[in-house]
């Protein structure tokens, strides 16, 4: 094991614990052993994915604004990422995990059931099919979503979702800066405030260091948004 996943693994116990880390590398392994079969992700080297996908999932785990929540979704898991891993380190907090393809949320069920990671629950949805029902549109205190489309298409997901004061919270890369100007006018329209970018520093090389957009929901989303499925994608506000 080289000496910087070493180091890693040392720092994630020192700050989370051995009990709490021991579980995100063993949902870490089990994924990359699955991922033989189904495809959860495109990362296939170990000491990659402790970088991008659990270091880099947990970057908003240190916010206030994650702290003080209590309910989070996040949009668009593909293999629990970040959600599994926020869920592991933060036990007091309910996730709800949801994805439009059912076989990966299956995998997430059966691995966090064999990890005894009992604060996930996942959900097979369209985003625009959740944002509309009555169950889940404004209930929740933060949205997180990474790597699933550029902003001005995201915030019509996970906007309606955030009740008035809560948080939805994108992991961008190195294009946030034409993404946060291009959403801007979704963000405004859909109830949302761009309230700080967080850069997050890469330790390491194989990760690129993801850019975290905060932004505050001020205001109800209009009852018109989100729009039909696929709307968002086709004609994203702008």
């Amino acid at each position: 094991m080289p000496n910087n996943t070493e180091h890693t693994i040392k720092e994630l116990q020192s700050k989370y614990g051995v009990e709490k880390t021991d579980k995100l590398l063993a949902y870490m392994d089990a994924v990359l052993e699955k991922n033989e079969h189904i495809n959860l992700t495109a990362v296939r080297d170990r000491d990659e994915a402790l970088q991008k996908h659990i270091v880099d999932s947990l970057s908003c785990a240190d916010l206030p604004e994650f702290q003080k929540a209590k309910l989070i979704a996040d949009m668009g898991t593909g293999g629990g990422f970040p959600g599994v891993p926020l869920a592991a380190v933060a036990e007091d907090k309910s996730f709800v995990l949801v994805d439009a393809l059912n076989k990966r949320l299956k995998v997430i069920d059966e691995l966090t059931a064999d990890i005894g990671i009992n604060n996930v629950t996942t959900l097979h949805a369209r985003a625009e099919d959740m944002g509309r029902a009555t169950e889940h549109r404004e209930q929740y205190d933060i949205c997180v979503s990474r790597a699933v489309a550029s902003l001005d298409v995201l915030v019509e997901w996970c906007l309606p979702l955030v009740k008035v004061g809560g948080y939805m919270i994108a992991y961008k890369g190195e294009n946030v800066s034409r993404e946060t100007m291009e959403g801007k006018k979704a963000v405004e329209l859909l109830g949302g405030k761009i309230e700080r970018l967080i850069s997050i520093d890469a330790e390491s090389e194989d990760i690129s260091g993801h850019v975290l957009v905060l932004i505050k929901k001020i205001k109800n989303t209009p009852k018109k948004f989100p729009r039909q499925a696929g709307q968002a994608r086709k004609n994203p506000i702008r």
